[in-house]
């Protein structure tokens, strides 16, 4: 059995990667975080791709491919760490493509897919949506709360821009007094919604070892490689372990959501559970490894450390993913 992507999932990958090594470099991210903006250029670019509805079907003016596809091009995305409503916007069509009615589909996605009208998802608290994605920017905000969720748009929400210590993304606090059920699979959709945050997750991880391990290569201790000693080579082993073991987790919940939504439930948990753990574990190592500059603000390491941060509560925490994996495996069992 082959477990690879296809040829044309392999070309998505490396045009990805490709443009976004150009457009989305280090230089460029710390310019857009520290103007508090986004690359306008790099998002219209996303949108001329067709990016933006890479998961949505084609009547509804996307390109018709699956969560496979958009888990290519997140974990693309978390690589580059490229300042964009990419994130928010993938999220908010899926809740919508699979929780909303036909009707809903029809009069949302073709905006979301475009980027015309792009969407965003936050969950409710007791005092309304603590940490919502481009909430200010977003045509559409989608609410979720205890399994149900609802769609508001911008104009009818109450959004308070907030600062988080990631200041590559821009959040927003939303308050909204009602707004339209979505009556379909809510979970379905938010465990969908989950994996795509997983694969960013891997992404980002994956950069910090990658400059991890160049940098354990470069820097030199009494004229030796500090990777060749044991203490920065077992832990650059361990960021490895770990990032693997987080993208075989997301690429298992990707195939779930388009081949056996049978086991997405459990797929989705255990991708968010290892990302999320993953990718705090990978870049706070990635500091360790880069010694007092690892601390610095002119390093570059920082903003992998704190995307995953940010990223890791997210939906639902590491810990409530854990849960629901324990939860799933016990339901399998009881089945079998």
């Amino acid at each position: 059995m082959n477990f690879d992507f296809t040829d044309d999932q392999h070309e998505i990958k490396r045009t990805a990667r490709d443009l976004l090594g150009r457009r989305s470099t280090f230089e460029r991210v710390r310019a857009a975080a520290e103007s508090s903006t986004y690359d306008a250029a790099l998002w219209q670019e996303l949108r001329d791709l067709g990016w933006t509805g890479i998961a949505i079907s084609e009547e509804h003016g996307g390109a018709g491919l699956g969560q496979v596809e958009l888990v290519i091009l997140m974990e693309e995305l978390g690589y580059a760490l490229a300042g964009s409503p990419f994130l928010s916007n993938a999220l908010g069509g899926l809740l919508i493509d699979h929780a909303g009615s036909d009707e809903q589909r029809a009069r949302w996605l073709p905006g979301i897919a475009s980027g015309d009208a792009a969407a965003t998802v936050g969950t409710l608290g007791a005092d309304g949506a603590e940490l919502v994605p481009d909430a200010d920017t977003a045509a559409l905000i989608v609410l979720v709360e205890d399994g149900a969720a609802t769609v508001v748009e911008r104009s009818a929400a109450d959004v308070t821009a907030i600062e988080t210590i990631d200041p590559t993304r821009r959040f927003g606090r939303v308050a909204a007094a009602a707004g339209e059920a979505l009556t379909g699979d809510v979970a379905g959709a938010l465990e969908r919604c989950e994996v795509a945050l997983a694969a960013e997750l891997v992404g980002v991880a994956q950069r910090a070892m990658e400059m991890s391990v160049a940098y354990a290569k470069d820097r030199r201790q009494f004229d030796t490689p500090i990777g060749a000693y044991q203490a920065v080579s077992h832990r650059c082993a361990q960021m490895l372990l770990e990032t693997e073991g987080a993208r075989s987790a997301t690429y298992f919940g990707a195939w779930a959501a388009d081949a056996d939504p049978a086991q997405l439930t459990l797929g989705a948990a255990m991708a968010k559970a290892a990302a999320a753990e993953a990718a705090r574990n990978v870049t706070a190592s990635a500091i360790q490894v880069h010694g007092g500059i690892g601390f610095t603000w002119e390093a570059d390491v920082h903003w992998l450390y704190k995307r995953a941060q940010v990223d890791a509560a997210l939906l639902t925490g590491a810990r409530a993913s854990r849960a629901r994996v324990a939860r799933a495996a016990a339901a399998t069992l009881v089945k079998g």
